[in-house]
């Protein structure tokens, strides 16, 4: 018996109101459905899941009551459009206030039909230049200097602690600069060229043009260009001075022209893309050294009291349940007494202070003011990035695809999560430390003092929070939970980790998942949670795609054949221009001005 044929799920779109009878309207060959919203007389065309793509709002003149609509029609012909008008016919008296072929048909109680999305096949799929070049980033408040205390000895770990440095880096592509494109070609001495957009994002190197069997290959010493053309001319010789002949290249880059990204827009996000992500790593060693900072200190005041534990009868074995036992019971064991009095004292326990609350609010304020703004940043960029190839996807020659942007906004989103996980266990280590400081700051003077004043400190101590001083020594003391991100992990683990995500799973989930299990005491991955691992990774990531962008536009790089020239002795003067002739202003003529 033959099975029954079940019709399968398509798509799926949840309404924001309740749909009338005879709504929704679905569409008959796009994803669309229309629904009516008679509370607010609103008309609502939605896509799936649950976006509005139109809203026309039902109003009616002043006085008078606003038209409601009854029923809606799709035109079976319809077809998705690049510009959408709205055309309205007086049902008795046939006017038209704006004619064009649409999809939609809409009939209102007052006899109005009206017309909407249109399409006409002959505009060229283009986005608008104002839509192109909308800059969100001005509405953001500028990336911030690094601090300079924590900074490296490298070139970035220098620029970035200036503001003229980073206002350099940081510009925004100017109107003037929409329609134009810069390359600059570098030749070498061993006869290859180095091609570049702007100078700062890397096409690609090409093998020397030039086919010589000597050996020593000829070098390019002239270049000439004309801003009309896509075609260069290059001059090869074996000499700077005096060559006996030339080799004259032509090079053409169609790429300036057929790239259906606007290049300048291209160059401009991608070459930000690197800057932001060499100042997230910066920013990332900043973080590495403050938190270093809040360690170092206190690990050795602590390890110069665990020895004399150690050698207790009975007792404690170490400086936490120590301290811990002074806390709750008031008394102190002898090498604890010690370690507070004479090697600690106040000297010791200022320096303590200053290194654990200057760390933690440096550590706050580079998680704040440079870490999380500047992988928002990243965010607004690989967004603007995935929507350019998403709109033209029909095109292969763009380089990267929709996937590479998702991953990486995937492990953007996973910097982030890191970020305020930081941030978040920063402000809570600060808050019980500034308890515990206080606390440690009476013992010490309570030890060192006389009957009478240690029972005045202890009338002190009555007022303190002693549950965040307990909770500090338990959970901060030796072992903070900042340590899952700043500390060192072994290539082991980190190659695992790394094998793990990159069979394609959802790194944010992954993520998220082993932050819990770490939270709650289990056993989790060593390196995913690292800063300095998503980092890197985020790094490579972004560097496969720069990769396969340039890859794709050197794909369109041409070489004509080399033309040798010569005039039979040393040329001593040279010139090279690409001119226009006067006959034809768009044939190109390649014009030499040699001499002896």
């Amino acid at each position: 018996m033959a099975q029954p044929k079940r019709l399968s799920l398509y798509s799926e779109t949840e309404l924001e109101s309740k749909a009338p009878v005879g709504f929704p309207s679905s569409c008959p060959t796009l994803d669309l459905s229309t629904t009516w919203d008679a509370a607010d007389k609103n008309l609502f065309i939605y896509r799936p899941p649950c976006q509005a793509v139109s809203k026309i709002h039902q109003a009616g003149a002043p006085g008078t009551q606003s038209s409601e609509v009854v029923t809606v029609t799709w035109k079976p012909d319809v077809c998705g459009g690049t510009n959408a008008n709205i055309s309205r016919i007086g049902w008795a008296t046939c006017n038209v206030a704006s004619k064009s072929p649409g999809d939609l048909l809409i009939q209102s109680k007052d006899g109005i039909f009206t017309n909407t999305t249109t399409s006409d096949d002959n505009l060229p799929r283009n986005l608008p230049q104002e839509l192109t070049f909308l800059e969100v980033d001005t509405a953001l408040p500028k990336v911030s200097p690094l601090p300079t205390s924590s900074a490296g000895a490298d070139d970035d770990a220098t620029v970035f602690t200036l503001r003229t440095g980073i206002e350099f880096l940081f510009q925004p592509p100017k109107r003037e600069e929409y329609e134009q494109v810069n390359v600059m070609i570098v030749g070498t001495d061993d006869g290859k060229l180095q091609l570049n957009i702007y100078d700062s994002f890397l096409i690609g190197t090409f093998p020397s043009p030039v086919s010589e069997s000597s050996n020593m290959p000829p070098y390019m010493i002239s270049h000439a260009a004309h801003p009309h053309l896509s075609t260069h001319a290059l001059v090869f010789a074996h000499t700077q001075t005096e060559p006996e002949f030339l080799h004259l290249v032509p090079m053409d880059l169609p790429f300036i022209s057929s790239s259906p990204i606007n290049l300048c827009l291209l160059a401009s996000k991608l070459t930000t893309l690197q800057k932001l992500l060499r100042y997230i790593k910066q920013t990332q060693l900043h973080m590495q050294v403050e938190w270093k900072n809040t360690r170092e200190l206190p690990t050795r005041f602590l390890r110069s009291v665990q020895g004399d534990l150690e050698e207790l009868p009975s007792g404690p074995r170490s400086i936490v349940p120590a301290l811990y036992h002074t806390v709750v019971t008031g008394h102190a064991y002898g090498p604890v007494r010690e370690w507070l009095v004479d090697s600690l004292a106040e000297r010791g326990h200022k320096r303590w202070d200053k290194a654990v609350v200057s760390g933690l609010e440096n550590l706050r304020s580079l998680v704040h003011e440079n870490f999380l703004p500047a992988l928002e940043r990243c965010a607004i960029i690989l967004s603007r990035l995935r929507g350019l190839v998403q709109f033209y996807d029909d095109r292969d020659d763009i380089g990267y695809s929709a996937t590479q942007t998702s991953r990486l906004l995937d492990i953007i989103a996973c910097l982030s999560l890191v970020g305020h996980k930081i941030l978040s266990n920063v402000m809570d280590e600060l808050e019980h430390f500034n308890a515990f400081s206080t606390w440690l700051r009476l013992q010490i003077d309570r030890q060192a003092s006389s009957t009478t004043t240690a029972d005045e400190l202890t009338e002190k101590e009555a007022t303190m929070d002693t549950s965040k001083v307990l909770t500090y020594i338990e959970s901060y003391l030796t072992h903070s939970p900042l340590d899952v991100y700043f500390d060192q992990v072994s290539e082991e683990d980190r190659q695992a980790d790394l094998d793990h995500i990159e069979d394609g799973v959802g790194i944010f989930r992954i993520l998220d998942a082993q932050l819990k299990k770490q939270e709650s005491g289990q056993a989790s991955r060593k390196a995913l949670q690292h800063v300095d691992f998503l980092v890197s990774y985020v790094t490579t990531c972004s560097s496969r795609m720069f990769k396969d962008i340039a890859e794709a536009t050197k794909r369109s790089v041409r070489f004509g054949k080399a033309v040798k020239l010569s005039i039979g002795q040393p040329i001593t003067q040279m010139d090279t221009q690409i001119c226009h002739t006067s006959g034809n202003a768009s044939c190109p003529e390649v014009s030499h001005l040699d001499s002896k």
